[in-house]
This record gives structure tokens, C-alpha cells and sequence, in this order.
């Protein structure tokens, strides 16, 4: 039974097979030479909203063959305080596999003790490792192997996909740096557990500084809303805009998981002069999800 619950559980080689076949399925995308979920039913459990993450995983299910059914938390008794190992062990007897968009880690882990079936994480407060991947595969797409490269992370460096970028820095060997409010830095805990060449600063611009990728995600994660204010106060100037760009390496990608708040994480003239990578990046979530899905039932 396979499972993808976290990247720091995710073998390299698995991880590998993924981006390989998720170039093969962008490649042949309407010529598909098998539909691996001919006959499945998945459920889609969110309890947070999406774009994205919803519409890639509705089209990619269906384009393997299979059959996407959408759940929300208030379709459910999971919603009404059932048990989710109860809520697992129904759905398990029912449906072929569970993509799920929630916030504790532990929620996601839980169902796929109990159901039997193979379960994606979509999101949760710790990890977004669909994103990621998607990310690693653009890198790599337009500008060859991330090992050895330099990937500067900037904002609210404890998020879920700041802590999925750590968890992929070891398995493929590039340096990540992190630029981040000590409010908004990663626990000294996470980075020891997960090793690899990682460095976490105030410094925006010696972050930036030579690097080949510059990252951003929002500062005001779902589920954060009520420290708005705050964060807003205590992240402003770690933004990624035309003149930090200039400090890093000359080519390099700038990119964003979405959606974007212009003027806040990243100023809209570096967003649209560096669009097509991003919604590249957006499209691509597409493609390497229906590698994930069909590595989970191969």
C-alpha cells in the first residue's frame, strides 16, 4: 500500500519516479496509452478551499480514468465530530483511494492507518509535498539537475511548503536558504532532523544573493487569517520584487505556489515578468500529480 504523506517519509527513488513519469504524462497529455484508475472512485476530502490543488486532482483522476468524487467537510460526519479512523474505515471499504486537504498532519496519517487504501496529502498545516514536487519538476524542466544548485526560500519560512522544501533539500542535494523573521523561522528541531546544507537568516539580500531560484509563498496561510495584522507588521520587506532579483544568479527562475498577493510577498512587476514560469508551475501541478496517483496504485 502506498502512501504519499509527507516528503520526509518519500523515498528519493520514489520521488525520482514520479518526476520522470510526471514528464511522460505531460508529454502524452489526450494520448494516454493506459488509464491505471479505469474504474475507480477517489474521494477529494478538503476542509480548506483550493483552486489549484482541486482542479488538478478532479482533471487528473478523471484524464487516469478514474472517477474524482468531491467531499467537503460539511458533506460528511467527519464534519459532525466522527472519529476519522471511523470515517477511514467506511470510505475504505468503498472508495479506491483519498486525496485530503486538511490541517493536521496527523488527520491525514490517521485515515491511511485506517482505510486500507492508498491516501495523497493535499495540504496540511506541516507539509504540501504535491507542490513541491510540482516545483522540483518546473526547476528541472527549464534548467536541468537542482543538485548543487541554490534555491533562496523568502517569507514565512515556517509554512507548511517552506517545511516541504526543507524535507526535498537533503534528498537531492542543493543548498536551501531561508530568509525569515525569527518569528517566521524554522525550528532549529525541524532542520536538524532533516540535515542536508541549510541556512536560515534575517538577510534577505545575502539570501538572495548568487541564488538560482527565488521562492515565495503567502504570508497569511488558511487558517491564520485572525493573525493578519500581525503578520503582515512582521513580514513586511521580506519580499521578493525587481531589485532582490538582481542580487541573485542572472537567469534565475523566480516562482510562487499561488495564490499570490501582489505587493505583499512579491510586487507585481517581478510576478508578471516571471509569469509564464509561475503558471507553468501552477500547469505542472496537474501533470506530476497524475504521476503520483498512478505511482500509488502501480
Amino acid at each position: 500500500m502506498k502512501h504519499l504523506l509527507s516528503l520526509e517519509k518519500l523515498p528519493r527513488a520514489d520521488f525520482e519516479k514520479i518526476l520522470r513519469d510526471a514528464a511522460g504524462f505531460k508529454r502524452e497529455r489526450g494520448h494516454h496509452k493506459t488509464q491505471p484508475l479505469a474504474g475507480q472512485t477517489w474521494a477529494l476530502m478538503f476542509s480548506k478551499s483550493s483552486t489549484r490543488t482541486r482542479v488538478s486532482f478532479e482533471v487528473g483522476i478523471h484524464e487516469l480514468g478514474g472517477r474524482p468524487m468531491f467531499l467537503n467537510a460539511n458533506d460528511i460526519q467527519l464534519g459532525r465530530g466522527e472519529p476519522i479512523k471511523d470515517t477511514a474505515r467506511v470510505l475504505g471499504r468503498m472508495i479506491h483511494g483519498a486525496v485530503i486537504r486538511t490541517f493536521a498532519q496527523a488527520d491525514v496519517e490517521e485515515f491511511a492507518a485506517f482505510s486500507n487504501i492508498p491516501t495523497i496529502n493535499a495540504l496540511t498545516d506541516d507539509e504540501h509535498p504535491c507542490q513541491i514536487i510540482a516545483d522540483i519538476f518546473t526547476f528541472q524542466e527549464k534548467r536541468g539537475p537542482i543538485a548543487g544548485k541554490t534555491v533562496a526560500f523568502i517569507g514565512d519560512g515556517a509554512c507548511n511548503v517552506a517545511n516541504s522544501w526543507i524535507w526535498t533539500a537533503a534528498k537531492f542535494g542543493f543548498e536551501l536558504r531561508i530568509a525569515a523573521p525569527k518569528k517566521f523561522q524554522p525550528s532549529a528541531a525541524l532542520l536538524k532532523r532533516a540535515g542536508g546544507k541549510i541556512s536560515v537568516s534575517t538577510d534577505i539580500q545575502a539570501t538572495a544573493k548568487g541564488a538560482d531560484l527565488l521562492y515565495t509563498d503567502v504570508w497569511i496561510s488558511m487558517g491564520k487569517e485572525a493573525e493578519a495584522k500581525e503578520r503582515i507588521k512582521i513580514l513586511t520587506g521580506y519580499q521578493i520584487n525587481q531589485s532582490l532579483v538582481k542580487l541573485a544568479k542572472p537567469g534565475a527562475l523566480v516562482m510562487h505556489c499561488l495564490p499570490a498577493y501582489r505587493g505583499k510577498e512579491i510586487d507585481d512587476a517581478t510576478l508578471e515578468a516571471h509569469a509564464d514560469t509561475i503558471f507553468e508551475e501552477a500547469e505542472n501541478r496537474l501533470h506530476v500529480q497524475k504521476a503520483i496517483l498512478n505511482w500509488a496504485v502501480s
